[in-house]
């Protein structure tokens, strides 16, 4: 896809959620940070004329740094986000540069993203499509997160998990094998 079919899918995922134009454009914070997300990305992996890719991407740093201030989400250009991402509430969500998330996923304010694990384990997750991540939720360290996954709020996973699952607690543990199937 590329970076304007990508925009307005995660427009579209926006307006799913009962958004309006204005709404959405001026006043929903996670969607001005993946759109500077998709812009910034663009540039990270499609322009190879070093001076330029350099500049831009300072630019694009600066922008980043602005909106992580006022939103206080972390995107950084460097992460693999798939198609019609969706950030429910604002504030306090961190994502790790090297993490992969699936299309057609749903993250929730506080989440974070990142590495974790020692020696050979340390790394950083992949999260496959249709994944839904609670409120307050840690996802870290060299895990794959299958697709159709729930993860509750407030839910610490350190460890693979199948898809269509539903986890929850610290640590996360499975509770039901019904997925993520009606929040997204």
């Amino acid at each position: 896809m590329t970076v304007f079919q990508l925009i307005q899918s995660d427009y579209k995922k926006y307006k799913k959620y009962g958004g309006h134009f204005f709404s959405i454009l001026f006043f929903t914070q996670g969607f001005w940070a993946i759109f500077q997300y998709r812009i910034a990305h663009a540039i990270y992996v499609g322009i190879r004329i070093p001076v330029l890719r350099q500049l831009l991407l300072l630019s694009c740093l600066f922008w980043q740094k602005f909106i992580e201030m006022i939103t206080g989400i972390s995107i950084p250009a460097s992460a693999k986000i798939g198609s019609s991402f969706y950030i429910g509430h604002f504030g306090g969500i961190i994502l790790n540069g090297s993490s992969t998330i699936g299309s057609n996923c749903n993250i929730s304010h506080g989440v974070t993203i990142g590495v974790s694990g020692v020696e050979n384990n340390r790394g950083v997750p992949v999260i496959g499509d249709k994944v839904y991540i609670g409120a307050n939720s840690i996802v870290a360290g060299r895990i794959t997160i299958g697709n159709n996954v729930l993860i509750g709020a407030c839910s610490l996973v350190t460890t693979n998990v199948e898809s269509n699952s539903v986890m929850l607690g610290v640590p996360a543990k499975i509770i039901s094998d019904k997925g993520s199937e009606g929040y997204i």
